[in-house]
Formats: structure tokens, sequence, C-alpha cells
């Protein structure tokens, strides 16, 4: 078979039916801003110190971070820029934002509230773009070519490695059918086919779900991504967690690899 002739785009699209991926709504992250700010904003954050380091901000003094959320990447790229903006569509996730880049004492900061699939008429030209840990969306090929028309100079994406956001060993621990995503290699062989050649490069976070010192704490881990567990899914997980402790195993992986996926803006598609 070649390259050529399979549509990576539709492709994507399939596997995330297959899947039974939907888009959230926003008010399923509006509860959840106050602990996205806790647990992903803090700027010593290992996955966010990893991005931000590799993040070229030469020649550049405005930033588009799409996806926002709490403003963990604009708020804190926005004292070395003279603008950013950060666009989400989850209200809660900007009042947040907002409420974060006030404390930091930050005046160069817009933002608005956006989906992916709205129109970015409002949203301006910037020198950088960024989505990052937010590019699960409905249809990838249409949001990589919206970063990039947006972008003047770079643009830096995030995707999940694996094809999972819980082990795949916990899924089948609560009985869960195992759910796979589309990964990073979809970004990859979309943009090829745009004509753009990107750059990958690998970004090694603490797994969320390593919280295992008490039985309580790996629980509400679990739950944070499968969502609420019912009484005999909890009971699975309790023996799953019980028999990985008697045999001194690691419960889950202790890290999440992201791939960044980031080239330079050269045409506008």
């Amino acid at each position: 078979m070649i390259l050529d002739e399979l549509n990576f785009a539709e492709l994507y699209r399939q596997q995330m039916q297959q899947a039974g991926r939907t888009t959230k709504a926003p008010e399923h992250w509006d509860a959840r801003a106050e602990k996205m700010a806790e647990v992903c904003a803090n700027p010593q954050d290992p996955y966010l110190v990893q991005l931000q380091s590799k993040i070229d901000l030469r020649n550049a003094s405005t930033l588009l971070d799409m996806g926002c959320g709490p403003g963990s990447v604009c708020l804190n790229l926005a004292g070395s820029l003279t603008q950013v903006w950060g666009v989400d569509y989850s209200r809660g996730m900007l009042e947040v934002a907002g409420r974060r880049a006030a404390a930091m004492g930050l005046q160069n900061v817009t933002l608005l509230n956006k989906s992916w699939e709205d129109d970015w008429t409002e949203i301006p030209e910037c020198d950088i773009a960024v989505a990052s840990r937010s590019t699960l969306v409905a249809d990838l090929q249409q949001a990589l070519i919206k970063l990039n028309n947006k972008a003047r100079l770079r643009v830096y994406t995030t995707h999940t490695v694996a094809t999972s956001f819980v082990d795949v060993a916990v899924q089948r621990a609560v009985g869960r059918p195992v759910v796979e995503l589309p990964n990073y290699i979809f970004a990859v062989n979309i943009l090829y086919q745009l004509g753009i050649h990107p750059k990958v490069d690998y970004i090694r976070g603490p797994n969320c779900q390593n919280k295992t010192e008490s039985f309580e704490q790996f629980s509400e881990s679990v739950s944070w991504s499968l969502g609420t567990l019912d009484d005999t899914e909890l009971q699975r997980l309790f023996d799953f967690y019980q028999q990985k402790k008697r045999m001194g195993q690691v419960i889950v992986p202790p890290s999440r690899d992201w791939a960044l996926v980031y080239w330079d803006k050269t045409q506008t598609l």
C-alpha cells in the first residue's frame, strides 16, 4: 500500500468514533478548573518545565495558547512576551486563568472564549501558536490547519504517546472496555500530507494516576479519568491494588510521555 493513498485525517476520525470519544461539554471542564490549576499550572511542573524549554521565542513578541485551560502555558510565558492570548471553550477555565493572571500582576494577557470548532476570526495572528495537551479534538486536521494559519513563526503541539489516558491493566481490572485513542502518529502523518514536515520530541511527565500511597488516592486519580466508579468497579480496583501491593509490583507506570510535534510556519493552508 502506498502511504499517500492513506487518508490519515479520516483514519483519525474513525479511531475517535471507534473509541467512543466525544467532545466533553464545557461544563465538564468548568467543574475541574480549580483542580487543574493546582495540578497542571504549577510553573515547576515537570511537563511545563520541559515544554517551555523547547519553545523557541526568538524574534517572537506574541503567543496564542489554544485550549489554555487555567493558563498553564500562556501565563508562564507572558513575562517574556509583549502580548499573549489564552483561548478555551470552558468559561470556568478562563475565570481561573483570569484570577491567576491578576495574582501574577500580568497586564498583557487576553482571554477568549472559543472552541476548536468556532470561527477564529476574532483570534489574532501571533508569532507563536501553542496547543498543549488540548489536541484530542473531533477533527485534528482542521485543528492543525487553524493553528498553522494563526502562527507567523512557529507552532507547538503536544499529543499523547500512549493510546490511553488510563493504564490498560487498570481498565481491564475494573471491567471497563479498553479504549484506545489516536496518538501523536496521526498528527505527524496528517501534517506530512498537508505538506508540512514537523519535528518530533518527547516530554516525560509524572503519571497523574501514580498517587498510590493509599487506595483512596489511587481510586480518586482513576476516577478522575474514567469517571465515577460503581461499587463493583471499586471492589475490582481495590482487589487489583491489593494484589499489586502484596506482590511488590508497580501499580501503574510512574510517568506519562507526551510527544511534542512542532514546525516552522512556511505557508498558509
